[in-house]
């Protein structure tokens, strides 16, 4: 959990969404309780209790900066991964 726990603080500050992998990003999501399915490029991640459906793509092996924005507005949002630290 530790590293969840680095990669969801290197998430929140916003410093360096271009520098997270798409690797990284889907396997926190996994770990907060989203379920993956893949259509093509599209990585199709839902939650049971989350409203919001996240459609990601990768960027090579990188996650795009905007839908880095969109799990960081989630994680707050909806206060994922502090209830089970």
């Amino acid at each position: 959990m530790a590293d969840r726990d680095k990669l969801i603080a290197r998430l929140l500050t916003g410093a360096s969404d271009a520098a997270i992998s798409f690797a990284e990003l889907g396997a926190l999501l996994r770990s907060l309780g989203f379920a993956e399915r893949i259509r093509g490029s599209h990585h199709i991640f839902t939650r049971e209790d989350v409203e919001e459906i996240l459609n990601l793509q990768p960027k090579g092996q990188r996650a795009k900066p905007y839908q880095v924005k969109q799990v960081r507005r989630l994680i707050l949002r909806y206060r994922l991964g502090e209830d089970d630290a």
